[in-house]
């Protein structure tokens, strides 16, 4: 019995074009809706620098199951046990940042799979399947094969590393973080800086050599995205609620005003 989403997440287990919608401000069963109308295929709920709390957090997760879009939830890297939770409640991923060791890597794998992967613990409700879960020995294996498990690549010390942490059982997508790295090299804000483009590149050949996803966020011009999609970035964070408001209100707002010129 498959999990709910689960042609999304074989879409992006196989590296094809997956967008996902950053989501900081918005709330309620509406979210999901909007990113699937846009054309999204998963949401970012944000847990790290959005304002969302565990409960606007997992409504999000649950609204959004039974449109086929992914909901994925970023959480503290100081608080991962929190993503427990997320799963347990409606997530089909979890991101966590600041992911610098195959070490870390690992934990991570320990706190979100189940044994004999890892070592979470079974019985939350059964929210991916409908709340209507096979028996629990093709459930646990289920969710341990489609729950997406995601380091964040923020810093040099994890793209020197990406290697040994693509190489991580139970880890699917490697995500760069393209604000800090950038920021973390010395770099703040060019993320099309030749040596991003580097490191981009290093992390790309760990993905595939290790068949793991290549996520790309932080990238919005046209030819930096271009550039790192060109290199294999597939899982894409597209942009954020507050951004989307912003030049669309923007936009119209210059539109309506230049009519009384």
């Amino acid at each position: 019995m498959p999990v709910l989403g689960s042609d999304t997440l074989k879409k992006i287990r196989a590296g094809e074009l997956s967008l996902g919608l950053g989501v900081h401000h918005l709330r309620g069963a509406a979210v999901p809706l909007i990113a699937k109308a846009a054309g999204y295929d998963w949401l970012f709920i944000d847990g790290e620098h959005g304002a969302l709390n565990s409960q606007e957090a997992t409504q999000i997760c649950l609204a959004t199951l039974s449109t086929g879009v992914v909901p994925i939830v970023r959480v503290l890297a100081s608080e991962i046990n929190e993503g427990a939770r997320m799963l347990d409640n409606g997530a089909l991923g979890i991101v966590v940042p600041h992911i610098d060791t195959a070490e870390q890597a690992k934990a991570l794998v320990d706190m979100y799979r189940y044994p004999p992967l890892g070592h979470r613990s079974a019985g939350g409700p059964p929210s991916q399947f409908g709340f209507r879960a096979p028996a629990a020995k093709e459930a646990l294996a289920t969710l341990n094969k489609e729950l997406l498990v995601i380091p964040m690549i923020e810093t040099p010390k994890a793209v020197e590393n990406a290697d040994a942490i693509a190489a991580v059982e139970g880890i699917d997508i490697l995500l760069i973080g393209s604000n800090d790295l950038s920021t973390e090299m010395g770099y703040p804000g060019q993320v099309g800086h030749e040596k991003v483009h580097a490191a981009f590149e290093t992390v790309a050949k760990a993905c595939k050599k290790h068949k793991k996803v290549l996520g790309m966020g932080g990238v919005y011009d046209e030819k930096t995205a271009s550039a790192y999609i060109g290199l294999g970035a597939s899982f894409v964070l597209a942009g954020a609620d507050h951004g989307f408001l912003l030049d669309g209100a923007t936009k119209r707002a210059e539109f309506l005003r230049g009519l009384k010129k």
